[in-house]
């Protein structure tokens, strides 16, 4: 495995998958001596990054017009349900 001349290194499936790495989590090093650990950074540094990073990615994405009540009547399963849920 090489490093690429921007200093990005690819990790492997099987090691992103162990330890629950997905896109755009954080993470963080840890250097002694001559080598260095990698792992998700602690909690209480990236509490609510990822949902506050999906959702700035989706914000302004929506392409339909519906009414909070439809939607919710959507997400709730109530078929032919209006704004007020009778």
């Amino acid at each position: 495995m090489q490093i690429t001349s921007k200093g990005q290194v690819t990790i492997p499936q099987a090691v992103r998958n162990r330890l629950g790495l997905l896109p755009h989590t954080e993470v963080e090093f840890e250097v002694s001596g001559d080598h260095a650990r990698i792992r998700k950074a602690r909690r209480a540094e990236s509490l609510g990054l990822r949902g506050q990073k999906a959702l700035r990615a989706l914000r302004g994405s929506a392409d339909t017009r519906m009414s909070t009540g439809e939607i919710m009547a959507l997400t709730r399963g109530s078929r032919g349900a209006g704004a007020n849920g009778k």
